[in-house]
């Protein structure tokens, strides 16, 4: 009985020992899991960045070679997103399960180098409070020997401030006649609203697609309450301001030798339902054939899409139209049509997309790889494809260039390549019955052969129709955010900042800025000199006075 009363106190040593050391085992396999885990995740990262980069240098380089291909970056873009933000996370869990340990070495993630934030931002030094000892004999005899800095960006959050704008009365002492500066102009009636503040709710609800409740809800979290009602009419008197510039940028975009057209859906609100309207865009983008005339978008609503609304609003206009083959746009390409005549350019882009549907083999590999059943291929669509893709690597080697240029290559390269295509599809198309969808993709170019092949006569004509697609973008992301226009005259409000906001970003200005600086200005401003407000033309009141000092 001693013996194994002795022998107790040992055996229970012996399993704490044991216990210790497994818990010790246990630790280190969690530490070394996690170590495996981030430099997994670590790989998965740099795998999507790499991929990322290089759709976008194909991009940049090849142009837009399938309809997907803007679509894919943005795609690869979200994944990075993840992808990197699940690498931080098992990063940390890493370093606290090594920390748990002593003998997992620690894992260091590769990260790629950090850009410098740029020099024009404003800098904050913060000093920390340097030793007054040495940590060492706690001598005093300290010399500074240099020095490390950690520079980290800082946002400020929005700051909000009441602005009064004192006018002093004074009173002759002779003549008893009181004198007083005059009453300063207003971007808005009463000027209750700054221009900076009025640019903000502008660009919010135009821009990035921000109705004005939610606008409201986090003005109100940050302190400022503004009446729906109230934000509301400021958007209708800062549309009235703007009416003049928006008069001047149309006559803009109509005096183009070129117009892109397109058109997209907006929801309109009607009693217990919403209405189907429709947004026109009209994109000057001389750029391609090397024109100096600025780009420029110009927005129109209508409630239905007959086609007397781009007779209408083209109803002075004389010149090349590319657009899709749509019927409404028929009456503008008469003969006799006054004041001129407008020649239809086609779409390559519209007229590759039914063959590319039937082509896509990227797709069938993503299908398979997915363990989804695969779409029919079709040999003939593919090499349609191939042949239009070829149209298209001509013309990036000729973008920007004069239209002479343009036209000496295209006869070169180009009208060979489109006189066997339409060889090729007539011949195709003879061995089709007439309701197969390649037959339909035929005719829809074949019927057109002429609108197709304007631009081996014209070095202004593009292949594509893609500036008006990029014009419409917004209004197609934001869709989802503002739900549908309440009214028609809402709709035309926001078609007139569309066309303003639009047409900033073609010019590379930043649209909140310019806004605000034009609604300071605007009111005051000579009439017969508007044309220096427009987005390109304008120069900033701050650069003016830098300049002139």
């Amino acid at each position: 009985m001693d013996t194994n009363r002795n022998a107790g106190p040992d055996d229970i040593a012996a399993l704490k020992e044991a216990l210790a050391a497994e818990r010790a085992r246990g630790l280190e396999i969690a530490a070394e899991l996690a170590v495996a885990r981030a430099k997994a995740s670590e790989d998965s990262a740099l795998i999507a960045h790499q991929k990322l980069q290089i759709a976008k240098l194909k991009h940049q380089i090849y142009g837009q070679r399938s309809e997907r291909s803007a679509r894919l970056i943005e795609q690869l873009a979200l994944a990075l997103e993840e992808l990197e933000a699940d690498a931080t996370e098992d990063e940390l869990a890493a370093e606290r399960a090594v920390a748990k340990t002593t003998t997992v070495r620690q894992f260091v993630r590769n990260r790629a180098e950090r850009q410098t934030f740029p020099a024009h931002l404003p800098r904050e030094r913060v000093v920390i409070d340097p030793p007054a000892v040495c940590e060492c004999c706690g001598g005093n005899r300290l010399r500074k020997l240099g020095e490390d800095v950690t520079q980290t960006l800082e946002a400020v959050p929005r700051q909000w401030k009441v602005v009064e704008t004192v006018r002093e009365k004074f009173s002759c002492r002779d003549c008893e006649k009181i004198s007083q500066p005059p009453a300063p102009f207003h971007a808005i009636a009463r000027g209750w609203a700054g221009p900076s503040l009025l640019a903000m709710i502008m660009f919010e609800k135009f821009g990035q697609h921000q109705p004005l409740n939610r606008q409201a809800e986090r003005y109100a979290l940050e302190g400022v309450p503004i009446a729906l009602s109230t934000m509301a009419d400021a958007v209708g008197a800062v549309c009235a301001s703007l009416d003049p510039l928006l008069r001047r940028l149309e006559a803009h975009v109509m005096a183009a030798e070129r117009l892109h057209a397109d058109d997209t859906t907006v929801p309109v609100l009607a009693k217990g339902k919403t209405d189907t309207g429709r947004c026109w865009v009209y994109v000057r983008d001389d750029r391609p054939f090397g024109s100096a005339g600025p780009p420029a978008a110009m927005f129109y609503y209508s409630r239905d899409r007959r086609g007397e609304h781009p007779q209408a609003h083209l109803a002075g206009y004389a010149g090349i139209l590319q657009a899709d083959a749509y019927d409404g746009y028929n009456q503008l390409y008469l003969a006799g049509r006054h004041p001129g005549p407008i020649r239809e350019a086609a779409c390559w882009v519209h007229a590759r997309r039914p063959f590319f549907a039937m082509a896509d083999v990227e797709e069938n590999a993503r299908r398979k790889a997915a363990g989804n059943k695969e779409i029919p291929l079709s040999p003939i669509a593919i090499e349609v494809v191939r042949r239009i893709d070829a149209l298209f690597e001509i013309e990036r080697s000729i973008n920007g260039k004069s239209p002479t240029e343009r036209l000496q290559v295209r006869q070169t390269l180009s009208r060979p390549l489109v006189e066997d295509l339409q060889i090729y599809m007539r011949e195709q198309l003879a061995k089709l019955s007439r309701g197969h969808d390649l037959a339909k993709a035929f005719n829809y170019i074949l019927k057109r052969w002429a609108s197709f092949t304007l631009f081996l006569e014209d070095g202004r004509v593009c292949l594509s129709n893609n500036a008006a697609e990029r014009g419409l973008r917004g209004i197609a992301l934001g869709r989802k955010a503002w739900l549908f226009c309440g009214s028609d005259r809402g709709g035309r409000r926001a078609a007139a900042l569309y066309s303003q906001i639009v047409t900033a970003k073609m010019n590379g200005i930043d649209p909140q800025v310019w806004l605000a600086d034009i609604l300071n200005r605007i009111a005051a401003y000579p009439a017969h000199r508007l044309d220096e407000l427009l987005p390109w033309n304008w120069t900033s009141a701050s650069a003016i006075s830098v300049r002139a000092a």
